[in-house]
């Protein structure tokens, strides 16, 4: 009973984890820019017992009894496909069409240390830093990366924006010379290896990149040039790619599970009741 008890407990700590991702995946199905995130469960130790050596059965599993300590998540998978356009018309607001690329906005935590932060919102906005210069920022007013890492900054008297062929964004002005920046954009090769940072849609490397056996070079490709591949449209935002439907089966299934686990603890509790009360 009381290893009933112990896998149970461990079961469901984990499976409280993996409502936690569902409710968020759900609270950001209206994001722009959100990838859904799916917990993958995998089998915790077990302990063998070889109780049955007389039996000469083939099988494909080992002869004897197994007790498993539960089970826990493997691994929280990001779902990098692509979702729904959203046609704004705007001039900053951009959608990346091309799987695992991302923009580049630097981003400045309390103490003042600023850092390179991954997002697919492309709802870009200008601000003034400084008398007669303006910034390109994000709706959360992290400024906007251009492909050096360097924060894109123009004058103030500009009339619109366009995109270049290259994609390439272009500040207009009245006297007829344009300013061309290329945007930060950067393609992962592995996704899943990046932290998730504040907001929901932005996400990092991780300050442990060396522990987990990664280069930056590994993880991800900044795209410079004129001659790098970038998949992107003017005038709409790439809108979440959560399935409402699908997450509300997932969390059926986990709260089925949970309720299971919960049982199995109240049974376990009842026969040891049972046990403690024989005189």
């Amino acid at each position: 009973m009381l290893r009933t008890m112990v896998s149970a407990t461990n079961t469901l700590s984990q499976l409280q984890h993996q409502l936690d991702t569902i409710s968020t995946n759900i609270a950001n199905s209206n994001t722009t820019g959100y990838k859904a995130q799916q917990a993958n469960f995998t089998e915790m130790l077990y302990q063998q017992f070889n109780n049955d050596e007389l039996d000469r059965t083939v099988r494909d599993t080992p002869v004897g009894i197994r007790y498993g300590v539960g089970a826990q998540i493997g691994l929280i998978q990001s779902n990098q496909t692509q979702g729904s356009l959203q046609v704004t018309d705007r001039d900053l607001d951009f959608a990346l069409t091309t799987k695992n690329q991302y923009f580049n906005v630097l981003m400045q935590n309390p103490e003042g240390d600023v850092r390179t932060a991954y997002t697919r919102n492309g709802s870009f906005y200008v601000t003034q830093t400084e008398p007669g210069i303006l910034s390109l920022v994000n709706s959360d007013g992290y400024q906007v990366a251009d492909a050096n890492g360097q924060p894109i900054t123009f004058p103030d008297n500009v009339t619109g924006f366009t995109m270049d062929s290259d994609g390439s964004l272009v500040a207009n002005y009245e006297n007829g010379t344009p300013l061309k920046f290329q945007l930060g954009i950067s393609e992962l090769q592995k996704p899943n290896v990046m932290e998730k940072l504040q907001g929901g849609t932005y996400i990092g490397l991780p300050e442990n990149l060396d522990a987990l056996g990664f280069t930056q070079a590994q993880v991800l490709t900044d795209l410079q040039g004129a001659n790098r591949q970038v998949g992107i449209q003017k005038g709409a935002l790439e809108m979440s790619n959560v399935d409402v439907s699908k997450e509300m089966t997932n969390l059926i299934q986990a709260q089925r599970s949970y309720q299971f686990n919960t049982r199995a603890i109240t049974i376990a509790d009842q026969m040891l009741g049972l046990i403690n009360g024989i005189r």
